[in-house]
């Protein structure tokens, strides 16, 4: 009896112990079952919080990816009814964001930024989505190209040899300054692209284009400048050269091979040249804006990564079709031409010398449409090389407005969900278990500079001409 009693005792022992696992067990399973419930109700975009949309933008051909998204109708298959509206200049654009009259918009990849630290209106601004890589130019009057063209080397065929440097440019420069008179060059804002491309070219040829000094009250960007750049809305960029007010200007397509349509000037280089695939715009919407419609922000830039896409896919194969919308009277409204002189793989520089340049404008390819923090770095570097940011910043500063302007996390939601619904693969996105934010070393700049992201005060210091260290203005 004692034994029975004792295999008795074993055995309710076992099953105890066996219950007690079974317990454990399905309290994981249920445990588990609860995460990935809980994984999937976050992946799963909910509903957006705010249908009727108005994004804005200016008439530029990298505006594309708006127009796209709701021509093609992806902006409704989220949900969302949009208008898209042209504005006067990039400050009405990014004010009218700021005060809420518009929800969002196509804005210059410094625009974010340059509001977030307040140089210029301070509001915090955010991106989850770069618009594009590339798409600019440089472009001189006739009278200028006559005067730079001794000084270019010639090919065997007698043409320019690209890229032009702008050392070609700094005798003619020279002379103004010999004659008293002022070299003066548009660009389309303070915080643009366009502005510190042009700086970049410049000084990379030895032309100081100037610095700002916002402590004390200056900030024309013209101290101690050979060449003087000002402010200009791009559709005016030519007429604005052709009245003779500026000798030149950087701006993006098609308002330089508007110059050569018109026989007014001659594009001397493409941002492409300066800076290899260089992120151009991005989608800018507030802080306070993405806070509050978190679901409709994630559905806009899922449309317009559908639309980015679109553009690129089979090697541009869209883009004939993508000219006829954006020459439009509502989006860029210029001659189909003239749009589809760059946008379709070719760039004309001097009349008739029209050139293969297939990645002029990028929209998808090479993650073009990730929010890197690379990217936003390389733009506080040149905002505290020409006296925008006045003192000196660690490099732990400028890794902490990059986090709090572009927002990657963002986008990838956007991304997964796309992937998740079978609309894109995940071949065509960064791999974001492993991305960090950070491109590898680029030192495909005209003066073989090599940039990297992690370290903004060493990059600084390589370039003669501009701030570095404890410099100030």
């Amino acid at each position: 009896m004692k034994k029975t009693f004792g295999h008795y005792e074993q055995s309710q022992g076992f099953l105890k112990t066996h219950a007690a696992s079974a317990i454990k067990f399905a309290t994981k399973v249920a445990a588990v079952g609860a995460l990935v419930a809980s994984m999937q109700a976050q992946a799963e975009i909910g509903e957006p919080e705010k249908e009727d949309l108005k994004f804005g933008f200016i008439k530029l051909t990298d505006m594309a990816p708006l127009a796209i998204a709701y021509e093609n109708g992806y902006f409704e298959d989220e949900g969302l009814y949009v208008t898209l509206e042209a504005q006067a200049n990039w400050k009405v654009l990014l004010d009218r964001v700021i005060d809420g009259q518009l929800d969002g918009a196509h804005m210059l990849a410094g625009q974010p930024l340059g509001a977030t630290i307040g140089f210029g209106t301070q509001a915090h601004i955010i991106t989850a989505f770069s618009m594009d890589l590339n798409g600019n130019g440089i472009t001189v009057s006739n009278d200028i190209w006559a005067q730079m063209k001794p000084n270019i080397p010639k090919d065997a065929d007698g043409k320019p040899v690209h890229p032009i440097s702008a050392s070609a440019l700094k005798p003619v420069v020279e002379s103004f300054k010999d004659e008293g008179k002022p070299f003066n060059m548009g660009m389309v804002f303070p915080v643009s692209t366009h502005n510190y491309e042009l700086r970049y070219w410049l000084a990379a040829g030895g032309i100081h284009p100037g610095y700002y000094a916002p402590k004390k009250g200056d900030i024309s960007g013209q101290i101690g400048a050979d060449a003087l750049l000002s402010v200009t809305p791009p559709p005016q960029m030519p007429a604005t050269m052709e009245a003779g007010t500026i000798y030149g200007y950087c701006v993006g397509e098609p308002w330089n091979q508007q110059a050569v349509f018109k026989g007014i000037g001659v594009p001397v280089i493409t941002d492409y040249e300066i800076w290899k695939d260089n992120p151009e715009k991005v989608f800018g919407v507030s802080n306070e804006w993405a806070d509050e419609f978190p679901n409709t922000h994630l559905r806009v830039v899922k449309a317009m990564i559908r639309a980015a896409k679109w553009l690129d896919e089979n090697n541009n194969a869209n883009r004939p079709e993508a000219v006829e919308i954006l020459s439009r009277s509502e989006y860029v409204g210029a001659d189909y031409d003239v749009i589809a002189n760059s946008m379709t793989g070719t760039f004309e520089y001097e009349k008739g010398d029209k050139r293969e340049v297939p990645d002029f404008n990028v929209f998808f390819r090479y993650n073009a449409t990730y929010p890197y923090y690379s990217d936003a770095i390389w733009y506080l570097t040149q905002m505290r090389r020409w006296g925008q940011i006045a003192d000196n910043k660690p490099d732990s500063w400028f890794m902490d407005t990059a986090k709090k302007v572009y927002r990657p996390d963002i986008y990838a939601t956007a991304a997964k969900e796309l992937i998740e619904e079978g609309l894109m693969e995940a071949s065509e996105f960064p791999n974001f278990e492993t991305e960090t934010g950070f491109k590898p070393p680029q030192s495909e700049f005209i003066d073989n500079v090599t940039y990297d992201g992690r370290y903004p005060n060493k990059y600084l210091e390589s370039f003669e001409i501009g701030l570095k260290g404890d410099d100030e203005v």
